[in-house]
């Protein structure tokens, strides 16, 4: 099992600040699992627009956290170092609490298939032990 910080992150995804939503990985099985955090700061971008008066964490970003997280694990694996993974699609998709500033996104990505150049995984965005978000997530690697 790997533990990756910011910097290795940034070897394996392309993502920058400030679209870059992971700030290390926990654990990983290149091509199987992956378990990722980002800790969720008031000094957000989105925060300014997405509620100034009561600031919560785009659901759609939650969700694109996921995917970098499933893409650093997909990425990881030989076949596919050195690519990038693009979203090919999301299903099953449900937000069960809101995410604020303060809190600490666990984001843990099962890879349930690969093929030649997709993989499918099983994502689910927790905070405090709390399920507050899932998705299955399609990848395209390119």
């Amino acid at each position: 099992m790997s533990v990756l910080n910011i910097n290795q992150i940034k070897e394996i995804i392309p993502h920058r600040y400030p679209f870059l939503l992971l700030d290390r990985v926990e654990e990983m099985i290149p091509g199987q699992k992956v378990i990722a955090k980002k800790n969720v700061t008031a000094n957000e971008e989105f925060f300014n627009g997405h509620f100034p008066q009561e600031p919560v964490m785009p659901g759609v970003l939650i969700i694109e956290a996921l995917a970098q997280a499933g893409a650093v694990a997909l990425l990881s694996m030989d076949e596919f170092k050195g690519k990038t993974a693009y979203f090919g699609g999301m299903d099953k998709v449900k937000f069960r609490k809101k995410v604020v500033p303060g809190d600490t996104l666990m984001l843990d990505v099962e890879i349930i298939k690969v093929k030649k150049v997709a993989g499918i995984g099983k994502g689910i965005a927790y905070v405090d032990g709390k399920k507050v978000a899932e998705a299955e997530l399609t990848f395209m690697i390119g």
